[in-house]
C-alpha cells in the first residue's frame, strides 16, 4: 500500500497529486525545500528515488502513472510520452499489452540524456505536438499515430494503426490529415493518404484494406457497402465486412486462431444470412495476401451468378483472371446465358 507523505508544503503537495505523487528536484527546491530536507526524506525512507533528481513521494511500489511522470519530469521541460507509451495512454494499445520502454519525446534543441527504461525520441514539432491539459503530458492522438507509422518495418503495421485508431473513434480522416500537413518529412505519404480515405470509409483492418486493395479495386470488383449493420440469432448485434447489392456478403477475418465458439458464430450468421437469401463468402489471410487473384475470380463468379453484368479486370498479364473471364471463355459464356 503506498502512502504520500503529507508533511509537503502546500503547492508541493497539490504538484505531486497531480503527478501520482512523482516531483523533481527543482520542484521540490522551488516550493521552498532545501537539499538537506530532500535528503533527509529520501535517508529516513519517506521518499525514494525513481530516477536520479526524481522521486516518489511515498512509499511503496510505484504504480504505471507514476512510471510515467518520472520518465517525463527526468527528461525535463517540453517532454511528453509518445509512441507506443503514449498509443497506450490513448487507448490505442490495449491495457495489459504495453511493453519495453516508456517512450518520450523531447525538443530537438534540448541535450538530454535518456535514463534507464526511457526511450528518448528528438522532435522540432515536440510542443506543437503535444495534447493540451493530459495527465501524465502526451503526444496528441494524430501525432502519436504517424510517429508510430514512421517507425514501422512493414506497410501492414502501418495499416494497423490507423485502422484501429480510426475503427476505435479516437480520431478521423481531417485530423489526420491535418497532421500530416504539418510534417515536411513523412515516409509513405501517398499510401497514408489512401489508407486513411479506406479507413474513414469503413475498412477497420488490415485485413479489410488488403481487400478492398488488392482484390476489389485491382480486379474492378464492384463496390460494396462496408461495415453494414445487423441483426443475428438471438437478437445480437453485429457489423458484416463487405454487402454486395446482388445479395453477396463477404466477411474478412484475420485471425489466426478460431475457437469453436466463435467458429459456430460464425456458421450461425452465415445461415441467417442464408435464410435471408444471401450467400456468404469468408476470407482470410492467405485468400487475400497471397491469393488475392484467385479470391477475385471467386467473388466475381459468385457476383455475376447473383446478377452482376459487369466483368473483373486482370491486374497484371499473368492474372488468372484474364483466362477465366476473356471473351469466349467457359465462365463468360456460362454468365451470359444464365443472364
Amino acid at each position: 500500500m503506498c502512502r504520500m507523505n503529507s508533511e509537503l508544503p502546500p503547492t508541493l503537495r497539490n504538484t505531486a497529486k497531480y503527478q501520482s505523487g512523482v516531483v523533481s528536484r527543482s520542484q521540490a527546491l522551488r516550493t521552498g525545500l532545501s537539499a538537506d530536507m530532500i535528503k533527509f526524506r529520501l535517508r529516513s525512507g519517506r521518499w525514494q528515488p525513481i530516477h536520479r533528481g526524481v522521486y516518489a513521494t511515498f512509499t511503496g511500489v510505484p504504480g504505471r502513472n507514476a512510471l510515467l511522470w518520472a520518465a517525463v519530469l527526468a527528461s525535463g521541460p517540453g517532454a511528453a510520452i509518445s509512441y507506443e507509451t503514449a498509443a497506450e495512454l490513448h487507448g490505442l494499445v490495449d491495457k495489459g499489452k504495453a511493453i519495453g520502454p516508456v517512450h518520450v519525446t523531447v525538443p530537438k534543441e534540448r541535450r538530454v540524456t535518456a535514463v534507464a527504461g526511457v526511450s528518448l525520441h528528438r522532435s522540432a514539432r515536440a510542443v506543437d505536438a503535444m495534447q493540451g491539459h493530459a495527465n501524465p503530458p502526451r503526444t496528441r492522438i494524430e501525432e502519436t499515430v504517424l510517429d508510430l507509422t514512421q517507425t514501422a518495418k512493414t506497410f501492414d503495421d502501418v495499416c494497423g494503426w490507423v485502422t484501429r485508431a480510426i475503427a476505435r473513434d479516437l480520431t478521423d480522416e481531417t485530423r489526420l490529415h491535418k497532421a500530416m500537413k504539418a510534417r515536411k518529412k513523412l515516409r509513405w505519404r501517398a499510401d497514408l493518404r489512401e489508407l486513411i480515405v479506406a479507413a474513414e470509409g469503413g475498412d477497420h483492418s488490415v485485413l479489410e484494406f488488403r481487400y478492398h486493395r488488392d482484390v476489389e479495386r485491382a480486379h474492378g470488383l464492384p463496390e460494396p457497402d462496408r461495415q453494414v449493420p445487423f441483426t443475428g440469432p438471438g437478437g445480437r448485434q453485429g457489423r458484416r465486412d463487405r454487402v454486395y447489392e446482388y445479395d453477396v456478403i463477404v466477411e474478412l477475418d484475420g485471425r489466426l486462431a478460431h475457437p469453436v465458439e466463435i467458429q459456430w458464430r460464425d456458421k450461425a450468421r452465415d445461415n441467417a444470412a442464408a435464410v435471408g437469401g444471401q450467400q456468404t463468402l469468408r476470407y482470410g489471410w492467405a485468400h487475400v495476401k497471397w491469393e488475392a487473384c484467385a479470391t477475385a475470380v471467386e467473388v466475381a463468379k459468385v457476383l455475376r451468378r447473383h446478377g452482376w453484368e459487369g466483368r473483373p479486370r486482370p491486374c497484371s498479364p499473368s492474372c488468372p483472371v484474364r483466362q477465366e473471364f476473356q471473351p469466349g471463355s467457359a465462365t463468360t459464356t456460362t454468365a451470359s446465358v444464365s443472364r
